[in-house]
């Protein structure tokens, strides 16, 4: 969960009832960690994209057994081959590049079928939020393992996209560098994204502060 999801659960319900549902979320954002410490939660940042790679590299003594699902087939034969070589002896189940669509679109019959059928123990989805979110869910009910809803990671782990500075992951300004990198698409996202996470963490503090008084 970064401030996009948080400004998006403020203002959309069916979205709200998701993060509220079954599974954990984890603050993927350092501004969204940092709010959570100001407010009386303990939390550290868990980084999307360092928490799949850091999950592959655990998870090679176990065999753990990996599916990617998302982003298009050219950046997932490119992530699967530099991953491969990152993490010697790792499972990958399968690959697939998520149809177009709306939900029940992307999750059709053959697709839920195929990944199945790779018997995976995680299932990473790469389609961005709140689509992600929303398959990972469907997709974990109907097939019963832990699915993973991460993002960028895959174009990262591709070297499609170029990853922030960790000094500047650690000012909390990654989205300021991926709006430098993809400006065209993210500008709205990102505009009023912010600017209603704010919003949501102003009335937060207020109604702590509120309840600290009474």
């Amino acid at each position: 969960m970064n401030a996009y999801c948080v400004a998006l659960a403020s203002k959309d319900p069916s979205y709200l009832q998701l993060v509220e549902g079954p599974g954990i979320n984890y603050p993927d954002g350092a501004p969204v960690a940092w709010t959570m410490r100001r407010t009386a939660h303990d939390s550290k940042q868990v980084r999307g994209p360092s928490f799949f790679l850091r999950t592959l590299e655990e998870g090679l003594a176990s065999n753990v057994r990996h599916y990617f699902f998302g982003t298009t087939n050219e950046t997932l034969a490119l992530m699967r081959s530099r991953l491969e070589k990152a993490y010697p002896g790792l499972v990958i189940a399968g690959t697939s590049e998520a149809p177009f669509g709306s939900v029940d679109q992307i999750l059709q019959a053959d697709v839920i079928e195929s990944i199945t059928g790779a018997d995976p123990d995680i299932v990473w989805v790469g389609l961005g939020t709140p689509k992600q979110d929303f398959v990972a869910r469907r997709l974990a009910d109907e097939i019963g393992v832990p699915c993973v809803g991460v993002g960028a990671a895959f174009d990262f782990a591709a070297g499609t996209q170029p990853e922030a500075h960790p000094l500047v992951r650690k000012m909390g300004l990654e989205w300021l560098h991926r709006l430098s990198t993809e400006p065209r698409r993210l500008w709205r996202r990102y505009l009023w994204g912010n600017s209603r996470f704010l919003a949501v963490v102003a009335r937060e503090i207020v109604s702590s502060r509120s309840r600290h008084k009474r």
